[in-house]
């Protein structure tokens, strides 16, 4: 027998004691050890060290043993992808709306008078379709936008994860920032950038835009790829404590939830009331970033020198209480989307452990 594999004994006495004293399962142990019973039903113990297991892949065995199951990266990105992917067909005309008021400024004069007036004039301009105006851009940008999310948050947040599967609520906060950053410099600028000059253009007397793809063609050859990134610094503010703000608060209230059993399920009600909670936590936390960003990739952005200037130029002239315009319809929206992508993205990742064995 190879010594890798040379088996040990270790008694039921101080050694195992010492083990079980540390917190430690056999695959914890420093030795990566597997529990093996001998033969003759003594109440000696053999144990048999497991090669070639870095410390990274004890972690995930070790959180796979009991508690909640780690995820697989590539199975997160691929449910975040289905889960984003539904949720924005079901809740773009709320967004569709926000942007709309956002867009509003006062000095224009103001042309809606509220939601529900918003909703008339432009139902009765374009029709119910008008209130889907955009979609194609964010349609796009969501399945990526939300697969890149939670394969993120997944890919840091499973090292710091304890031997149950816990998170802490530290680690949630700094991994839901990460998911944050990383999706918006990959998917959510350039898509948001688009989206919102796709809503200001139909605001014009001749809309330049005829679809998605012409829209982005003429917005390169105006401005270059640049012209894509037009916000970049407010999107990295807004989508960063957004997803730290939501992921922290979702894992405060599911370790509140199972208390000392990781293991205990939680029912997509409770799932979705307690991603409902998560949404609004982040539109009061950072309506006032997604005012600025939405100015900043604007038709109208020119007329900034910078985000800094932006806000201070917004303080001015409208008040402190413009940096709350849209927050209404963008928290009927955030609370049904962020409830909505957390049952999906749980129950995809069921069924795709059912079927996809990654272990």
């Amino acid at each position: 027998m190879s010594s890798l594999y040379k088996p040990f004994s270790v008694s039921d006495g101080p050694c195992k004691d010492a083990i079980l004293r540390r917190g430690c399962t056999p695959l914890q142990h420093p030795a990566a050890l597997t529990r093996i019973p001998s033969a003759g039903g003594g109440s000696t113990r053999t144990f048999t060290t497991i090669p070639n297991m870095y410390p990274g892949q004890r972690n995930l065995a070790a959180a796979a043993i009991g508690g909640r199951k780690i995820t697989h990266p590539w199975k997160a990105i691929l449910a975040g992808g289905i889960a984003g992917g539904i949720e924005i067909c079901i809740t773009f005309p709320t967004e569709y709306v926000k942007t709309q008021l956002q867009l509003d400024e006062r000095a224009n004069p103001p042309r809606y008078r509220g939601i529900g007036d918003c909703v008339k004039l432009t139902v009765q301009d374009h029709g119910l379709r008008g209130l889907y105006r955009g979609l194609s851009s964010l349609l796009y940008g969501s399945i990526p936008k939300s697969a890149i999310r939670f394969g993120t948050f997944e890919v840091l947040s499973n090292p710091m994860r304890d031997a149950t599967g816990r998170l802490d609520n530290k680690g949630s906060l700094l991994c839901g920032l990460g998911a944050g950053i990383a999706e918006a410099v990959l998917v959510v600028c350039p898509m948001e950038t688009v989206k919102v000059k796709f809503i200001h253009d139909q605001c014009s007397l001749r809309p330049r835009y005829r679809g998605f793809f012409h829209g982005v063609r003429e917005i390169i050859r105006d401005q270059g790829v640049r012209g894509t990134y037009q916000g970049l610094t407010a999107t990295l503010l807004k989508q960063g404590s957004n997803q730290a703000i939501r992921f922290y608060v979702m894992n405060l209230l599911r370790n509140w939830y199972k208390g000392d059993d990781p293991s205990r399920d939680m029912h997509p009600l409770v799932t979705a009331l307690f991603g409902a909670t998560a949404g609004a936590a982040s539109v009061f936390g950072n309506t006032p970033l997604d005012v600025v960003k939405t100015r900043m990739q604007g038709l109208e952005a020119h007329r900034y020198k910078s985000t800094l200037d932006c806000a201070l130029q917004i303080l001015k002239n409208e008040g402190p209480q413009a940096f709350y315009k849209g927050t209404v319809p963008r928290l009927g929206r955030v609370c049904l989307d962020v409830a909505i992508v957390f049952v999906l993205y749980e129950e995809v990742v069921k069924l795709l452990n059912n079927v996809w064995r990654t272990d």
